[in-house]
């Protein structure tokens, strides 16, 4: 048996008045997650624990079966992991995005105007991040370059508290009132901003028409992590396909074979086809359980973007649709899961807590599902887990 779960992050969503009261997920042209819904379990389930920040930290782990109210310690250390730092106990590690802020001359009146700075290249960001840590680094700081606009600061001795607030929230708002408490993070954005505001790759990116990555912004505040490695903790060879940062360093701390994919960018133009192909050669190659992310759903509910995140969800479908016809094509009977991790409502462009519709579908054992997958559907077959970290476990019946 082969196990692959299909994830479109931020993929759930509200109904809007535009797409006749149907959500993004019930409007996308989706044809093979709609065709193996109806003979797949399908219901609704909740990733975000009563009390927790409904993040893509807490929600990926919930559905990999790692409790977050006993695994996590934050978003940034599974990112460090990703990035390849090594951290000691007393190190505490912070996400540092490249944002745009509006150009008020006082700090503290400035606006989030975006928390990807258009989404900015890789190689550009490292060529800021490099400038950045000329002037901000020290016995104590270091800054690390990833992947876009995500990238890591790690503190020793630190301590992981300060009132910090993720820049996908206020998007569009004034971003007093959601400034660090702790002065000595505060003075290292200001400081980002003085170093960045007329930097050659910013000045380029303005005459491009683009956003320019003009401050540094800390979030996600963590320590370093202990989770259970998955081999056993299931008894299965496990790999991990993402773009993000967060989910390979998920995958590394579990002892998951973390795949690379060229063109995997985290975006609506990522490789989708390249995700599958690689999901079904690991698994037809030796591995036992892949799991396949997709950010770009995510990414266009935080850009307020109808018409790529319907894209994203449509591509999805296609995702899903390959991996199950290359192992039916092996001789490989599999059991695949379909879920978003959490909502990322084009609404409020951040992310909810609400349950979200998932599907499990086995190729060689059908049973009576929902009419369509969709966030209505999957309500109305009464099928519902309160607890996220459970549904790998239904996975792997």
């Amino acid at each position: 048996m082969k196990y692959a779960i299909i994830l479109g992050d931020g993929m759930a969503d509200y109904p809007i008045q535009a797409l006749g009261g149907k959500t993004p997920l019930s409007a996308a042209n989706k044809p093979f997650l709609n065709k193996i819904a109806k003979k797949s379990l399908t219901g609704l389930v909740k990733t975000v624990p009563e009390g927790m920040k409904p993040g893509s930290d807490v929600a990926n782990l919930s559905v990999l079966g790692y409790e977050p109210n006993k695994n996590y310690t934050g978003r940034s250390p599974l990112e460090a992991a990703s990035i390849g730092i090594n951290l000691t106990d007393t190190d505490v590690t912070l996400r540092a995005n490249l944002v745009t802020l509006s150009g008020e001359a006082n700090y503290e009146d400035k606006t989030m105007v975006d928390y990807s700075s258009g989404e900015i290249t890789t190689e550009e960001a490292r060529a800021l991040i490099s400038d950045l840590k000329k002037s901000l680094d020290d016995d104590l700081h270091t800054l690390y370059s990833g992947i876009s606009y995500r990238h890591c600061l790690v503190t020793a001795f630190g301590k992981a508290e300060g009132g910090f607030t993720p820049p996908h929230d206020i998007t569009g708002k004034k971003i007093a009132g959601h400034l660090p408490t702790r002065k000595e993070y505060l003075d290292m954005m200001k400081k980002s901003y003085e170093i960045l505001k007329n930097h050659p790759v910013n000045a380029d990116r303005i005459k491009r028409g683009l956003n320019p990555a003009n401050s540094l912004w800390f979030w996600g505040e963590g320590t370093r992590p202990a989770l259970e490695n998955f081999e056993s903790k299931y008894s299965l060879k496990g790999g991990m396909i993402s773009a993000v940062d967060l989910l390979k360093g998920i995958g590394k701390l579990t002892g998951m074979r973390v795949i690379e994919v060229p063109g995997a960018t985290g975006t609506y133009e990522t490789n989708f086809k390249g995700k599958a192909e690689a999901c079904v050669s690991a698994l037809i190659g030796g591995l036992d359980f892949v799991y396949v992310h997709m950010e770009a759903p995510d990414e266009c509910g935080h850009q307020g973007d109808l018409e790529h995140k319907i894209y994203s969800i449509e591509r999805v479908d296609e995702v899903a649709r390959r991996v199950a016809e290359g192992l039916s094509a092996a001789g490989e009977r599999f059991r695949m899961l379909v879920c978003p991790d959490h909502p990322t409502p084009l609404s409020t462009k951040t992310h909810a807590s609400d349950p979200v519709p998932f599907l499990i579908y086995d190729s060689a054992a059908e049973c009576d599902g929902a009419k369509e997958y969709s966030e209505a559907a999957a309500k109305e077959t009464g099928v519902y887990f309160a607890d996220g970290s459970c549904l790998m476990k239904e996975l792997l019946k």
